[in-house]
């Protein structure tokens, strides 16, 4: 369910959601969200933030109030700090900044499916050889136990959940360092390399592979070669 008020806005945005396979329902304001959501089986929301009448933060926290768990995706025009973390207390479980491209918002999607998924299905995600226990925080590879930092199974962890999917940096600075911004470091950059030295990825047939100029992506090695 896409929830916005601004009709050219919407219009584009469930075109892509529809062009990927995704079926739309479509909605201007929170109050016809709430009326809807009554009768119908939907598995993710996008809420603008910024509604006439009743805003998304209202809605989402009027949804929470009642025990609805559906996934929701906040859009705004507002980008600070404060206001993202408002909106993911307000009970948001991801928050994506006008202008946005689609393919990272059709990519968030994903990852709150499959995470809505993996909860309710196993403690464990495998790629390949290489197998992480959500439950004791223990990751293994061919057998074999890894030795990794909170930080580096929460990265990989993320990377996992998304398998065969490229996770762009915004996602893994939010998602591992709760960073709401880009902090113009190379922390990523750096954590990720020592994740593949721990994971003892082969360099001609890594598992986790770098996408230029959008993130990164693991899967098997054959599929790692074309991540698109």
């Amino acid at each position: 369910m896409v929830v916005e008020d601004d009709r050219e806005a919407a219009l584009l945005l469930e075109g892509g959601l529809v062009a990927s396979g995704h079926d739309v329902v479509s909605l201007q304001s929170a109050e016809e969200a709430l009326e809807h959501l009554a009768d119908a089986s939907i598995d993710a929301l996008i809420v603008d933030r910024m509604l006439p009448g009743l805003d998304g933060l209202a809605l989402i926290a009027s949804l929470r109030a009642r025990g609805v768990r559906l996934p929701v995706l906040i859009l705004s025009a507002l980008g600070q700090v404060d206001d993202r973390v408002e909106g993911l207390r307000a009970g948001g479980d991801d928050y994506l900044v006008k202008p946005y491209h689609l393919s990272e918002l059709l990519a968030r999607i994903e990852a709150l499916y499959r995470r809505v998924a993996d909860s309710a299905v196993s403690p464990r995600l495998c790629v390949a050889d290489l197998e992480i226990d959500l439950v004791t925080r223990e990751a293994r590879r061919g057998g074999r136990n890894i030795e990794l930092t909170p930080r580096e199974f929460r990265l990989l962890e993320c990377l996992m959940r998304a398998a065969g999917q490229v996770v762009t940096r915004s996602m893994l600075l939010e998602q591992v360092w709760g960073y709401h911004f880009d902090p113009q470091t190379n922390v990523i950059d750096v954590h990720v390399s020592r994740l593949r030295q721990a994971i003892g990825d082969d360099k001609h047939a890594p598992l986790l592979t770098t996408v230029r100029g959008a993130g990164y992506v693991i899967a098997p090695p054959a599929a790692a070669r074309d991540p698109h």
